[in-house]
């Protein structure tokens, strides 16, 4: 037989088995909770990732539109390279049609001048040959003519044929006779012309002729040794003292006297004469030549210091040039030129 329950044990009984449905709700809540936080949280985390791809998509397509532009763009200009370069192409082909014609129209002439090489050389040989005689004739150019002979005289080498060795033995004797000329050495004597004209810049007048500094200047070109201090201080001294009293002939009792612009002109037409003695030069004309020189020398005694040292050199210098002999009997051609049309009246005579 079982003992009666006490009444506070059956209460406690009652409370716990009443608390145990309750905690298991509680349990049950919990996790439903977690389970809709959690869902929130992925919910919210793939809303964010949708934004993000969003945005990146969004981003992607503008740039896929600007390089689509790009691309638009080049295949534009490149459609219009395309069709330059096609019409390039038309025009380099016009061009080289016309090239080919050309080039078909000189073969043609090469083949007429080679089936006639022979008339064609003489006729190069005389045309050589009038240069040289207008290089002799006309500018006394012996180094030119001299070049053209040559010239003639190479261009006849491949004919070998009996009037063409006449011939050519014809241009042998004219260049020998260019070649035994005098020769003038027209270089150096241009370079003395114009150190002349600068020289002539510098020369004083003869009425502002110091003599005792043109002796000085002589003393001090003539001095070659080297003095101490003492003696350059006594020589100074003895220099004042000299210049005290200056004792001058003057041959030419009233020498002329030029104002400043006309002093200008003379230096100008002095020069002017010593360019046209240059020109002369170059074209071998010895009477003009002389002649501008003679009158350079007649103005330097009649209005410059013939004692100043500068113009000493100027005297010597136009001696020097005076002295040289710049005429050359130049040779015509005749000889080769005669040689020539006998060649040409042989080839119309067997043609």
């Amino acid at each position: 037989m079982t003992e009666p329950i006490p009444h506070d044990n059956r209460a406690a009984a009652l409370f716990v088995e009443r608390r145990r449905p309750s905690m298991l709700a509680t349990g049950t809540l919990l996790l439903v909770i977690i389970a809709i936080l959690t869902l929130a949280w992925q919910w919210l985390n793939t809303r964010h990732r949708f934004n993000e791809v969003e945005k990146s998509l969004s981003h992607k397509l503008e740039t896929y539109q600007a390089l689509n532009q790009q691309s638009l763009a080049l295949a534009t200009q490149a459609e219009e390279r395309s069709t330059q370069a096609n019409a390039r192409t038309v025009l380099l082909e016009q061009k080289l049609a016309e090239s080919r014609d050309q080039q078909e129209v000189l073969q043609t002439l090469y083949n007429q001048l080679a089936e006639n090489r022979e008339s064609t050389a003489v006729a190069e040989v005389e045309q050589l040959l009038n240069i040289a005689n207008q290089q002799l004739q006309l500018a006394g150019n012996v180094k030119s003519a001299l070049l053209a002979l040559q010239a003639a005289q190479k261009r006849l080498q491949p004919i070998d044929l009996p009037r063409a060795t006449q011939l050519r033995e014809t241009l042998n004797l004219e260049i020998e006779k260019l070649r035994d000329l005098p020769q003038v050495d027209v270089i150096t004597l241009s370079a003395q012309l114009t150190y002349l004209s600068e020289l002539c810049s510098t020369l004083p007048l003869i009425s502002e002729r110091q003599p005792t500094l043109n002796a000085n200047a002589v003393q001090q070109e003539s001095q070659t040794t080297e003095k101490n201090a003492l003696q350059r201080f006594a020589f100074s001294i003895w220099d004042d003292i000299k210049n005290l009293v200056t004792v001058e002939r003057i041959d030419k009792p009233e020498p002329p006297l030029l104002a400043a612009d006309h002093a200008f002109y003379l230096h100008e037409n002095l020069k002017l004469r010593l360019l046209t003695a240059r020109i002369a030069l170059l074209q071998h004309d010895e009477a003009t030549y002389k002649a501008d020189l003679n009158t350079v020398n007649n103005w330097l005694n009649q209005y410059f210091d013939t004692k100043h040292p500068n113009t000493i050199k100027a005297f010597n210098l136009l001696k020097k040039l005076s002295s040289n002999n710049i005429s050359i009997e130049l040779p015509q051609l005749t000889d080769s030129l005669a040689a020539v049309n006998r060649y040409k009246l042989s080839l119309e005579q067997s043609d």
